[in-house]
């Protein structure tokens, strides 16, 4: 077995909040872990200075782990954390959860290096919690279809399971095409299907509110580019 250790470290959901809002292990293990696998280097290095203010950013090495990595690249990634401790950071919110960075945890599974989730904000589980909706059944089904037919399909299948299972559906949309999403849904989901909109979580302008479709359609708002998180129940 490997003595290797990979931290999968959360970070905040936006522009707001400080290290109050963070665990201490996690401010502790940003303080000394060098080695850091992330999707851009620009944003690793920014988020761990946010989270230790001091932090000498020279030491840290960091490796590149997109959508795009293959796995020779993440082969080598676990051959250098097969004796050292490495952090996984994501762009926003949790590693490995819509994230490329499940590869690699994956991969460390597979050699034996043992994989520590730390504490921290996951934007689905917090949308779940503030819904109202199904918390004791669920499904995350990440991003829909992008063609707006295939959209809307999309959205008859998880309004019809809702409907069948009483399960929470969860799914998420490239900031910039939130209002073709909300405008899709109100166009296909029936009156009574309750939908929760979930936007900014954790942040001043936040919008997590949850109301009937109908409800939706006589005031609907305008979301914007900011992230959001949907969630369709009955």
């Amino acid at each position: 077995m490997a003595e290797g250790r990979l931290y999968l470290m959360p970070v905040w959901l936006g522009e707001h909040g400080g290290t109050e809002q963070l665990p201490p292990e996690n401010i502790a293990l940003a303080s000394r872990v060098r080695l850091v696998f992330a999707e851009d280097e620009r944003t690793a290095r920014r988020m761990l200075r946010r989270m230790v203010p001091g932090l000498d950013l020279a030491p840290l090495e960091i490796h590149r782990l997109d959508k795009d990595t293959e796995e020779p690249e993440v082969g080598a990634f676990v051959r250098l954390l097969r004796d050292r401790e490495g952090l996984l950071v994501s762009e926003a919110g949790m590693p490995a959860i819509a994230d490329p960075g499940a590869k690699l945890v994956a991969a460390a599974h597979r050699s034996g290096i043992a994989v520590v989730p730390l504490t921290g904000p996951s934007a689905m589980m917090l949308a779940l919690a503030a819904s109202g909706l199904n918390g004791q059944r669920f499904s995350f089904h990440g991003y829909l279809p992008v063609k707006p037919d295939q959209r809307r399909q999309a959205i008859r299948r998880l309004e019809t399971e809702a409907q069948r299972t009483g399960a929470a559906q969860l799914f998420i949309e490239t900031p910039y095409r939130n209002d073709a999403m909300l405008h899709d849904l109100l166009q296909t989901c029936q009156d009574g299907t309750r939908l929760c909109l979930a936007v900014n979580i954790t942040q001043p302008d936040a919008l997590i509110r949850t109301r009937t479709v109908r409800e939706w359609r006589s005031a609907v708002p305008v979301l914007g580019k900011r992230p959001a998180v949907f969630v369709l129940g009955t």
